[in-house]
């Protein structure tokens, strides 16, 4: 999704507008996660950048798409422009120390 959201809507108070584009974010982002994912991957990852045009858009976490809109249109934007793109995900496993795992275990059996 590439898009120019407009923060200003004749006759409509601006709190109910920036909700609006907020709800059509996090229904983008649910349509795109229930998709099936292909053979071999995981699950759906995204590349999202949120500015005030596309020129200056900045990359965010997924996480931190909300925030940066919140943050554009308290800075007094009429419109914020977002761009999400799915990507494959694949979760990577994190390395456990064996020294560590064996350390836990012995505290335990002292307590």
């Amino acid at each position: 999704m590439k898009k120019n959201f407009s923060l200003q809507a004749e006759g409509k108070h601006p709190d109910r507008v920036l909700e609006a584009v907020k709800h059509d974010i996090r229904k983008y982002f649910k349509r795109e996660r229930n998709r099936d994912v292909p053979k071999g991957v995981d699950f759906w990852d995204f590349d999202c950048k949120v500015g005030l045009t596309a020129d200056n858009a900045e990359v965010v976490r997924v996480s931190g798409v909300i925030d940066a809109v919140d943050a554009a249109a308290k800075s007094g934007a009429t419109s914020v422009y977002v761009e999400i793109l799915s990507k494959h995900g694949m979760r990577v496993l994190k390395a456990q120390d064996p020294s560590g795992v064996e350390d836990h275990f012995d505290n335990l059996n002292k307590a």
